[in-house]
């Protein structure tokens, strides 16, 4: 069965579209909120009807939040849903408190409930903000935004895009399709939408050749990857997950898993009359999600080269002597060889574990396990190898800390929070355990993490 339309390729070439933004209600204080509450976005073309969305203050994405670094940060979530909600602030090295994982740091913002969030971000870069609480549903309609840290000393560009990039699946008249408890895409490779939309903001229409642009891509899509591809420009990669690279990485394309981000300093290469693109590649065909028309240069030769950004306070591992150990093998789904796992304390066959909507497991376990993956005092550094025994990939998020990954020569790649790992493979996470509390460890692939791929860690002090 096919669930809504084959959208158009037109529809692609249509470039990005602002989303509609309503203020949220009138309020008693000072303090900024941000309001969950349905409202209509203009996804498609006009030959469709608005897209109902559930947003924060009622657009799609929410507002983006910019501060600058070692500033404080303070929002109170509104919650005018009919679900229960939380905010998560992913990638941010947040108190444990202000984590926003319901049943682990904090209990879910019932409908007509409110909690207010305040921390200060240590690291600048680019993050985002979304539902932590049935999130499979709730970031699918629309609930997320992001959070801009600029650096003290931002580097010189002549425009700051940050891009947002999502994966809808919609129906014929163009609203969101509600199947998203669907076994099939729990057991395979999870909720994988038939539009992608690209919301740039700001919105830049017109470029000129030689103007030097700063890309934020953000990949908010609840399970799909994607291969972003830019033409008419070209220049380097010089943040992943919102931590600098040591050195700029020359590219023209980015694979983004869920949940990762990849910041772009780029020069338009683009001749005048022509146009610079972003595209998503699939397979051996190319999709246009947004284009800038370029005009009349705006100097005669680029800027030069790129530097990399000021580094943030978490600097990368010098050394691993000492790290202690927490294997993780990943099971289950369709094609997996799962015969049995463990499910609130009781072993359980393949049949009644989908029964109780699980079917991954970490270590044999479906589910938040009782006990965490590890203890560890604060301080400690911890290596977590991982091993994804399923036919699928999974991207693997940890909450209140950036990781590197080990690789194969031994060296440390650079600092993430989100690794995408493929089907067989195994790789090796390292971190300092340096943020004190409970912290999830799970699979941004979000139809995943609902059918049971998620752990914790415990940092005591």
């Amino acid at each position: 069965m096919t669930v809504g339309p084959v959208i158009d390729r037109r529809m692609f070439l249509a470039g990005a579209t602002a989303f509609a933004m309503a203020s949220g209600p009138a309020r008693a204080d000072s303090t900024p909120q941000l309001v969950a509450r349905p409202g209509k976005a203009r996804l498609l073309s006009t030959d469709y009807p608005e897209t109902p969305i559930w947003g924060y203050n009622g657009g799609v994405p929410g507002p983006e939040l910019r501060l600058k670094q070692g500033e404080r940060l303070v929002q109170r979530l509104v919650n005018n849903l009919p679900q229960a909600s939380s905010v998560h602030w992913h990638g941010v090295r947040v108190p444990n408190a202000m984590d926003g994982v319901p049943g682990m740091t904090q209990d879910a913002v019932p409908p007509g409930g409110q909690f207010t969030y305040d921390f200060t971000p240590p690291d600048a870069g680019t993050f985002w903000y979304h539902s932590h609480n049935q999130s499979t549903e709730q970031i699918a309609r629309g609930l997320y935004g992001l959070l801009i840290v600029e650096e003290i000393d931002p580097p010189e560009v002549d425009h700051d895009i940050s891009v947002v990039l999502d994966d809808w699946r919609l129906s014929e008249t163009g609203a969101i399709t509600e199947d998203f408890d669907r076994m099939h895409d729990w057991t395979h490779a999870g909720r994988i939408g038939n539009f992608t939309k690209a919301a740039l903001l700001p919105q830049v229409s017109r470029l000129r050749r030689n103007e030097r642009l700063r890309l934020r891509l953000v990949n908010v899509a609840v399970d799909r990857i994607m291969v972003i591809g830019l033409h008419g420009m070209a220049g380097a990669i010089v943040a992943l997950d919102g931590m600098p690279l040591r050195v700029p990485e020359r590219t023209d394309h980015v694979i983004l898993g869920p949940a990762q981000r990849a910041d772009f300093i780029v020069d338009v290469t683009a001749e005048e009359g022509e146009q610079a693109l972003l595209a998503i590649h699939e397979r051996d065909e190319a999709f246009v999600l947004s284009h800038f028309d370029v005009g009349a240069s705006g100097q005669s030769v680029s800027r030069g080269p790129i530097a990399p950004l000021p580094p943030n306070p978490l600097a990368p591992l010098a050394t691993t002597q000492g790290a202690q150990m927490a294997r993780l093998v990943m099971e289950g789904g369709a094609m997996g060889g799962l015969r049995q796992g463990i499910w609130k304390g009781e072993v359980l066959s393949v049949r009644d574990l989908v029964a109780e909507g699980q079917i991954w497991t970490f270590n044999g376990v479906a589910g938040l396990p009782e006990t965490p993956l590890i203890e560890v005092p604060v301080g400690e550094i911890v290596e977590v190898p991982m091993q994804n025994d399923t036919a699928f990939p999974h991207a693997m998020h940890l909450h209140g800390h950036h990781f590197q990954e080990r690789l194969a020569d031994g060296s440390l790649g650079p600092l993430r929070d989100t690794i995408l790992m493929d089907r067989g493979e195994t790789r090796s996470i390292v971190f300092r355990a340096d943020n004190p509390g409970d912290w999830l460890l799970h699979c941004h692939m979000l139809s995943h993490q609902k059918a049971g791929m998620k752990t914790w860690i415990r940092v005591t002090t």
